[in-house]
C-alpha cells in the first residue's frame, strides 16, 4: 500500500490575475465603448490638435449596439478568467509538482536533484505575460502574476523560474525540504 505524503505548500493562481491580459482586455472593451458612443453621437467634434470625423458607419442600423453588446461580452470574460487556474504549485516531501490548466502537462520536480535555490525580484515591469512552462534562455518559466520568484537549479543543468504570490513561504519550505533531503 503507497503511503500519502503530506502536502508541505499549495498555491493556486488564476487567468484573471495577470497584469497584461487584463491590460488588453480593458484597451479592447473601451475601445468597443468608444466605438458605441461614437455611433450615439455621429456628428463631427474638433477637440484641440484632433479631428474626429463623422461616424463612419452610419449606413449600418445597429453597428453601434453591436459595439456595446461586444464590450459587455469582454468584460464578462475578462471577470469569468479570474475563476479560471493557470497554475497550481504544490510541494510535498521529495518533489514538487506544477499543474496546468486543461491540457497541460504536470511537471515534476525531484528536490533530491536540486543544487541551488534563491528568491528574487522581478524587474520592474508592467507588462509581463503569463507562460506556463516555458523554455527561453536555458531557463523553464512558470509565471500568471506576482513579483517575486524562486528559481531553482538541479543537477542535470535545468533552471526552474516558478512566479509565485508567495515567494517568502515557498522558498522556506523548499530551502528546508532541499536541506533535509539526503
Amino acid at each position: 500500500m503507497q503511503q500519502l505524503e503530506t502536502q508541505l505548500f499549495d498555491e493556486k493562481q488564476y487567468m484573471g490575475h495577470n497584469r497584461l491580459s487584463i491590460i488588453w482586455r480593458t484597451i479592447i472593451a473601451l475601445f468597443c465603448f468608444v466605438g458605441y458612443y461614437w455611433s450615439e453621437n455621429p456628428k463631427p467634434v474638433q477637440v484641440a490638435v484632433f479631428r474626429i470625423g463623422s461616424y463612419p458607419v452610419s449606413e449600418i442600423p445597429n453597428s453601434g449596439k453591436m459595439f456595446f453588446l461586444l464590450g459587455i461580452l469582454i468584460v464578462m470574460f475578462s471577470a469569468m478568467l479570474t475563476f479560471i487556474l493557470h497554475t497550481h504549485t504544490k510541494i510535498y516531501e521529495t518533489y514538487m509538482v506544477i499543474d496546468g490548466f486543461w491540457t497541460a502537462r504536470k511537471v515534476k520536480i525531484n528536490l533530491d536533484s536540486i543544487v541551488h535555490i534563491r528568491k528574487s525580484k522581478y524587474q520592474k515591469h508592467i507588462f509581463r505575460r503569463a507562460v506556463y512552462n516555458l523554455h527561453s534562455r536555458g531557463i523553464i518559466r512558470f509565471y500568471t502574476s506576482g513579483n517575486e520568484f524562486i528559481e531553482l537549479k538541479d543537477n542535470a543543468g535545468f533552471t526552474y523560474r516558478i512566479g509565485t504570490q508567495k515567494a517568502s513561504e515557498m522558498y522556506q519550505v523548499l530551502k528546508k525540504q532541499i536541506i533535509t533531503t539526503p
